[in-house]
This record gives structure tokens, sequence and C-alpha cells, in this order.
């Protein structure tokens, strides 16, 4: 798990070859104005969710793992409280991995709580369970999808 800001995200293009074009679309100088859809970036390799929408309860929310992609998550506008906790710690499943929808939630509480700022980004990795959307106010965000394997 990482917790930066935008301005930093150059910082971790070697980390993944898919990063670069997420980075650059998270760079955009329209980003703000794009409405809440899918965009696809590079086929279903890179692709980013733009949503505004409520944020929603710590109690009302489960722990989210993926196989299958790596989630950049850049907040917009509010502060994203995401919990985190390593996957291999999760010992709650609440039901079976998804492989249409790549995911699995676990019951567990988070180890830890990031508040996550107009301009920060956290990246998950499959390793890394996270709760995200947990906001009392409105929360406007873009999630970039990045495949684990490049393809």
């Amino acid at each position: 798990m990482i917790l930066d800001v935008l301005e930093n995200a150059r910082r971790y293009l070697d980390l993944h070859k898919g990063f670069a074009k997420a980075i650059d679309f998270l760079s955009r100088p329209d980003l703000q104005e794009l409405p809440a859809a899918k965009y696809e970036i590079d086929g279903d390799r890179v692709y980013a969710m733009v949503s505004r929408e409520p944020g929603r309860r710590k109690e009302d929310a489960l722990l989210e793992t993926h196989e299958k992609y790596i989630d950049i998550q850049l907040v917009l506008a509010g502060t994203d409280e995401m919990g985190w906790k390593p996957k291999s710690l999760c010992k709650q499943p609440a039901g079976e991995y998804d492989h249409a929808t790549d995911m699995q939630f676990f019951a567990d509480e988070p180890d830890a709580w990031l508040a996550t700022q107009s301009g920060a980004f956290v990246i998950f990795f499959p390793e890394d369970a996270h709760m995200p959307l947990i906001s009392s106010g409105q929360l406007h965000k873009v999630v970039v999808k990045v495949a684990v394997t490049p393809g």
C-alpha cells in the first residue's frame, strides 16, 4: 500500500509497466470536469472509474480485495477515510472470491485508517485489503484499475 500526493506519483512508475498510462490519466488537466463514468485507457489492462457519491459509515462497509487488479484511488474532493489491513491477516471472509467482479470481501476490522484528502492517492495491491468510500460527506474520486499481469 502506498499513500502519497499526485505531484509525487511519477516516483512509482517503475513498480509496474501499466502505471505510466494510469498516472498520465490522473494528470489530465480536465480530470475534475470528467463526468462519472468508466474510461478505457488501455483496454481491460488499464481503465478508470470516475465517481461522485456520498460516503458511507465504517460500520456499513467491508474490507475488499482484488486478485487481478491494482487500485490507484485518487481523491478529487472530500476526505476518504480508507481502511487498510494486510490480506494475509484477514480471517473473516464475507463470501468467496468473485472472479467476475474481481472482489472478495472480509468482515475484519481495518488495522489502519488513511485520511486521504483531495489531491492524495492510495495504491492498493492484491495483498492489501481496503475499505474505501468512508466519509460523512460527498466524495469525488477516480479509481484506476491496473491489471496485475499486463497481458
